[in-house]
């Protein structure tokens, strides 16, 4: 697995934070992350999921904020994560139409720790994010079945984790190139204490001759496309304490990030960014008023930094990581690590 420091395609600039030891989003602590990759026969997809934590996620929520950057998606779960604030299941990628087998998985797996669910207690918000891999898969299989989801969760482990053609990434393109999944973290030092704020990115967007990579050059391989019709699927995770304010507006700043790589979210672009962080959780029967931790203000643009460098870097990986691939109209998506090996600064 090739990574975007390792081609010398990541400069580090004067004011850049340092990132984690395992330069991923599992460097924030109590994080997990695991696949299931379905390919052959015509299919490239699969599901990615994320663990905020170990435990049982309804009884014991995690903070969350979600920005809407452009809504071309069919996301699930995203409007009661607007409205308040948590999270309460693993959250997964998938492709467009792997939403309704990932989001009844979800339910299942939460019936099942917490049979009450729907009864006597209340219902479970799944959260699924997507984007479209029809352009190397058969999207219209519907390949994505409830075992693969349940594969994808009980493979989620901290530590290093497979970047690329893997997972919900295994069919995905930006940019003109092969992509996928790819992460990046930073650490916050911030006060005394040091803190991690990690991305994960799903990238399927951007147009072959819009992509800026930090040292300025553009590869444009394939010359322009009439229209920007992807999208891209950033999860932040952090274990610094925000306030729910807080947390909405450094999951704003995923934005910057891929707009340094020279998006702008065309009309037909579904970009989402997710948030959340495992400090001060939330207890389903939680008591009537409970202690909030939040950051000074004056502090908060070393999380911002982060969310966008963690962002920038995420979807260079992805595309770092990613071998060629030709897509399903026969139409050839170069690897970005073979261009820059044959294109040397």
């Amino acid at each position: 697995m090739t990574t975007a420091r390792e081609l010398g395609l990541w400069t580090e600039g004067q004011n850049s934070l340092p990132p984690g030891p395992l330069n991923m989003i599992t460097d924030v602590p109590g994080i997990c992350v695991g696949h299931r990759t379905l390919s052959g026969n015509g299919l490239a997809t699969g599901v990615t999921a994320i663990l905020p934590h170990g435990g049982d996620l309804f009884r014991e929520k995690v903070r969350a904020a979600v920005e809407v950057i452009n809504g071309f998606g069919k996301s699930a779960g995203l409007t009661q994560i607007a409205e308040l604030g948590t999270v309460e299941t693993p959250i997964l990628l998938t492709n467009t139409f792997g939403v309704a087998a990932c989001t009844e998985a979800l339910i299942l797996r939460a019936i099942a720790a917490n049979p009450a669910i729907g009864r006597e207690m209340s219902t479970v918000n799944a959260v699924v994010l997507e984007c479209n891999d029809g352009a190397v898969s058969d999207i219209q299989a519907l390949a994505v079945a409830q075992e693969d989801v349940f594969a994808a969760l009980d493979a989620a482990k901290p530590g290093p984790l497979p970047q690329g053609a893997v997972g919900a990434g295994t069919g995905m393109t930006a940019f003109g190139f092969k992509a996928g999944i790819g992460s990046a973290s930073r650490r916050m030092r911030i006060g005394s204490q040091d803190f991690m704020l990690g991305a994960l990115a799903l990238a399927n967007f951007g147009r072959a001759c819009d992509l800026i990579l930090p040292d300025g050059r553009r590869p444009d391989p394939c010359g322009p496309s009439a229209v920007e019709k992807g999208s891209v699927i950033v999860v932040l995770a952090t274990d610094l304490p925000l306030s729910d304010r807080q947390l909405q507006r450094v999951t704003r700043r995923a934005g910057a990030g891929l707009a340094r790589l020279g998006a702008f979210w065309g009309h037909g672009s579904g970009d989402i960014a997710l948030g959340f962080t495992t400090a001060d959780r939330i207890a389903h029967d939680a008591p009537a008023f409970q202690a909030v931790s939040r950051l000074g203000d004056h502090y908060i643009d070393t999380p911002f930094r982060a969310a966008a460098e963690a962002t920038h870097e995420a979807v260079l990986n992805a595309l770092c990581a990613a071998p060629a691939t030709t897509g399903r109209s026969g139409q050839l998506y170069p690897s970005l690590a073979i261009w820059a090996k044959e294109n040397p600064k």
